[in-house]
């Protein structure tokens, strides 16, 4: 009873917590007085730039109907660019978003872009339904686990950022609460998910360590990344550290590798232990360890190849350039990649065998009660 009431008094002070951090008043970094985005649908094109050889060239220009904000029902004329980030090729019935800029009762409207935000709403939709069905309680609970990431990153990562805190230490505190969640909700209030969340939180503190070193080492700070000029902007009008972004995005891009490779190894090393509860340490160590390699190969792979994924318009510029092999890889965003990849796989190559080790004592010293107790 006492427990259950100290739960509802943590999780209330958590909440309450959340919500004072999300207080801010935000420094106006530009000028909006009088703008504001709205959905809206093409009604007509009275000027299309579409030319003979059927590329489009210069602006359109056409009649928009708003649906939704304070102008909601109202059509304007209005003005859309093409180019292969903003504006779209707006033809009637189609539904955008446009830009809405008032001033002593004048407006000029544009076409900003295509209004995504129904169809990104489906494939998520999709995405959680997809879980469920396959992964039934299992699947709910992974989605639980996925909301609360994303409450923590953008309810307590962005937040504390934004307020002054070191970008460091808030993607430590974020990795491990959330690792914490995730585990608990995966695995329950077992062994198996506590030795999870010390291997993990192990794992992702020493991701950012790595990356500090590699980092001192390649001559390479948060302030070489390719946004830095807006960031130093943005750091002169607030209280953000843009100089550690770079160590805490690689935690954070590090930690659902390193919570599967903990999860998998202490998973394995719980059942191996079911099966023979007369198995020793060292054995349920090695055991633990052979099936940590095969992880570890994958899931270091997979990292790698994520980074390398989210770098291939770099990569393919370079490769058509055909710069020489001593400007490649003295480049600075190949620097960068590299140590992202390389600090995040250290990281997991670590995890397991911290986690193999933990299962190995924990289980064997005080895996029997537990075994009993599932029986």
């Amino acid at each position: 009873m006492y427990r259950k009431i100290f739960i509802v008094i943590i999780v209330l002070a958590a909440v309450a917590g959340i919500i004072k951090l999300n207080d801010i008043e935000f420094t106006p970094l530009v000028n909006n007085d009088g703008k504001t985005y709205a959905k809206a649908v093409v009604t007509q094109v009275t000027r299309d730039n579409l030319i003979e050889d059927g590329t489009r060239v210069g602006q359109q220009e056409v009649v928009v109907r708003i649906l939704s904000g304070e102008y909601r029902d109202r059509e304007f004329e209005a003005k859309s660019n093409s180019s292969y980030l903003y504006g779209a090729d707006c033809e009637p019935g189609m539904q955008v978003m446009v830009s809405i800029n008032e001033h002593n009762g004048n407006y000029v409207v544009n076409v900003a872009g295509y209004y995504r935000a129904f169809p990104i709403y489906l494939i998520i939709g999709m995405f959680f339904l997809s879980i469920f069905a396959i992964g039934g309680k299992k699947g709910v609970l992974s989605i639980l686990g996925l909301i609360f990431t994303f409450v923590m990153i953008f309810f307590v990562y962005l937040p504390m950022v934004y307020r002054g805190f070191s970008p460091f230490l808030a993607a430590v505190i974020a990795s491990a609460v959330t690792t914490v969640v995730s585990m608990l909700l995966i695995g329950g209030k077992t062994y198996k998910a506590m030795i999870s969340i010390i291997g993990t939180v192990c794992g992702v503190i020493l991701s950012g360590i790595f990356a500090y070193i590699f980092c001192k080492m390649t001559r390479i700070t948060g302030y070489n990344v390719g946004e830095i000029d807006e960031l130093v902007f943005i750091a002169q009008n607030t209280a953000i550290k843009p100089g550690e972004l770079l160590f805490s995005g690689i935690l954070i891009s590090s930690l659902g590798a390193v919570m599967d490779v903990a999860m998998s190894i202490v998973s394995a090393c719980e059942e191996i232990y079911k099966q023979n509860t007369s198995i020793t340490k060292n054995e349920l160590f090695k055991s633990g360890m052979n099936v940590g390699k095969d992880a570890m190969g994958t899931m270091t792979n997979t990292l790698i190849l994520a980074f390398a994924g989210s770098s291939i318009n770099m990569i393919v510029t370079l490769y058509a350039y055909n710069y020489p092999y001593m400007y490649n890889i003295n480049l600075l965003k190949i620097g960068i990649e590299i140590i992202q990849g390389l600090a995040g796989s250290m990281a997991i190559i670590y995890t397991v065998p911290i986690s193999a080790f933990l299962a190995s004592v924990i289980y064997v010293n005080h895996g029997s009660k537990q075994v009993q107790e599932n029986h």
